[in-house]
């Protein structure tokens, strides 16, 4: 290629040679300039300054598999894209799709072929169809691949390229550092050409671990993302990121040369014509998540991760003392930076997160209260040989049926309140498909499976569930309609913008409330959250509401009156108070 911006050039020999030091970083910027720019009018001349406006309080994000919604008839994928247009249209700007390739197992997350759309779900086209009406996101699942797939099939084989681009270890090695999520041995024996190796296997057997020591595979995970990008993806999920570079002795986690290839990613998108956005997915504890901001030179975006153990707290202990400490503790996010604010995903209810923010017996009433509403708990391998829970398997409706006092009659109103609380927060919304949809545990699926995830995987009957939309006493109907419409009463607030000022607010603790400032500083909206099944008043001055503005919750389109002393929530109750309306 040809006038490379010096600045591009320098920073990624530099960051070459940090993660390659015994090979020619000149050479290998070459090769990624060529790998991510065969297009060379797809370069920017210069970076992206890092600025709050490649978001906004409208956009929102909807979780969802390809194939979520069925009928028999149509592709997946078509499916999806009727529903988005007809259901998520003026609420959810933003849809993830989760991986969408062929694969073997995971749903999805053990990839066969990175290149391919899965034939069942549709194809390309269908892909950029939705692309071109709402902002997609993909799956990039660069931490392994499947052990069926064309790649590791021609690594057994001994074939070039592939045969130097998994993982190897020895058993002899001390491995006892190593932290992972799962209870399966690190390392699966196969039979190579080469002879009898021993691959590194973070997740399970089918999915075995790449090797980045080996630069051809960065360059071709870098033309990967090039494929996305050109299909018109415009958010990439790192998934599974933390544990990308590995090293016998260590933890092989979070490792300095897993941040280093981050900040190439991030390099890489920001000269990129089109507007890309990196988000990191790491299921971790507070400060090691924080960690994938980087100094505001690696993910654009990170998951709030601790945000469904504390909303499902908050919500089964109807008090709101842990949220509370946490999100006083929390930094905002750096500039050009945002976090991801959800409650449910495909995964369950991760529980390291937690770690050091809720005690363990509080931890062992939310298992308790999870299973008594037939959700199902995954366990981790510590490396002193024990085990430890690792997450909650449960849809997100299903886990609020009860609190820690046993089942009531407020099952609605506390779900709706954990969402409003995600949406309230500094930060970008993102609902899974089957909370929008107020989908249940899905026993059958688990048992059918023998698979503790599927029971939050549910696929509908895309005609059964447009009944259920259509009648205004069902859940699907209830839960949806009360969701849309605080997103669209959100997408207007400048206090709601993902970077707006935050400030938590010291109430009484059956409340979690927060201030939020626009930034131009014009709207104030305070966020009341009643985590309670009990009516909870809040004396007028804990709020700080100034007299000589008028005062309106935009929830309920009721007036503040400067006289009224106090504000009554009923149980479960939100308010968003604002100065603009």
């Amino acid at each position: 290629m040809t006038d490379k911006p010096s600045p591009l050039t320098s920073r990624l020999t530099a960051l070459l040679s940090r993660i390659y030091p015994d090979q020619d970083s000149n050479d290998l910027a070459d090769k990624v300039f060529e790998a991510f720019w065969p297009d060379e009018t797809k370069l920017r001349k210069r970076s992206r300054v890092p600025k709050n406006s490649q978001w906004s309080q409208k956009d929102a994000v909807l979780i969802t598999y390809g194939d979520s919604l069925l009928d028999g008839i149509h592709k997946p994928l078509d499916l999806l894209h009727d529903f988005l247009l007809s259901y998520m249209k003026g609420a959810v700007p933003g849809v993830h799709i989760l991986p969408f390739f062929p694969f073997t197992s995971d749903d999805g997350f053990a990839v066969s072929d990175y290149r391919k759309v899965n034939p069942s779900l549709g194809d390309w086209p269908d892909i950029q169809r939705i692309g071109s009406s709402f902002q997609l996101m993909s799956d990039l699942v660069l931490n392994h691949v499947s052990s069926q797939g064309v790649w590791f099939n021609a690594y057994r084989q001994g074939q070039e390229p592939y045969d130097k681009f998994f993982f190897e270890a020895s058993p002899d090695d001390d491995l006892s550092a190593v932290v992972r999520p799962r209870t399966t041995p690190l390392l699966q024996e196969v039979e190579t050409a080469n002879g009898t190796k021993h691959v590194w296997c973070t997740f399970s057997h089918d999915q075995i671990d790449l090797d980045f020591s080996n630069p051809e595979v960065l360059l071709e995970i870098i033309r990967i993302i090039r494929l996305h990008v050109d299909m018109g993806v415009r958010i990439i999920r790192l998934d599974a990121v933390a544990f990308l570079w590995k090293e016998a002795g260590t933890p092989s986690i979070h490792m300095p040369k897993t941040h280093a290839i981050i900040q190439l990613l991030r390099i890489l998108a920001d000269f990129a014509v089109e507007p890309v956005i990196l988000l990191t997915e790491t299921n971790v504890p507070k400060a090691e998540n924080l960690s994938y901001f980087g100094q505001g030179n690696e993910a654009h975006a990170i998951y709030n991760f601790p945000l469904p153990p504390l909303i499902l707290h908050a919500m089964m202990s109807g008090n709101a003392r842990h949220i509370r400490a946490w999100q006083r503790a929390m930094p905002p996010a750096p500039l050009g930076c945002a976090y991801l604010n959800f409650t449910a995903s495909h995964d369950g209810v991760g529980m390291r997160p937690a770690e050091g923010l809720l005690p363990p017996e509080e931890i062992n009433r939310m298992i308790d209260t999870v299973q008594a509403s037939g959700g199902l708990v995954s366990m981790r391998a510590l490396p002193d040989g024990g085990q430890s829970v690792y997450e909650l398997n449960t849809a997100y409706y299903s886990a609020l049926e009860r609190t820690f006092k046993g089942a009531d009659d407020y099952h609605f109103e506390r779900f709706i309140c954990s969402q409003t609380i995600a949406m309230s927060l500094e930060g970008i919304p993102a609902l899974y498909i089957h909370s929008m949809l107020a989908t249940r545990n899905d026993l059958e699926g688990v048992e059918r499976r023998n698979m503790n995830r599927a029971i939050n995987r549910h696929r509908w009957d895309y005609p059964e569930l447009k009944e259920k939309l259509a009648d205004p006493q069902s859940e699907q109907s209830r839960v949806m309609g009360a969701l849309k419409e605080r997103l669209k009463i959100r997408a207007k607030q400048p206090a709601f913008h993902p970077n707006a000022t935050q400030f938590t607010l010291m109430l009484d603790d059956r409340v979690f409330g927060i201030w939020r400032q626009g930034l131009d500083r014009t709207q104030s909206i305070f966020a009341l959250h009643n985590v309670s099944a009990e009516t909870v008043e809040i004396p007028r001055a804990d709020i700080n509401l100034i007299e000589d503005e008028t005062w309106i919750d935009l929830l309920s389109g009721t007036e503040i009156p400067a006289h009224q002393e106090t504000i009554t929530l009923a149980p479960y109750q939100c308010c968003w108070i604002s100065n603009l309306h």
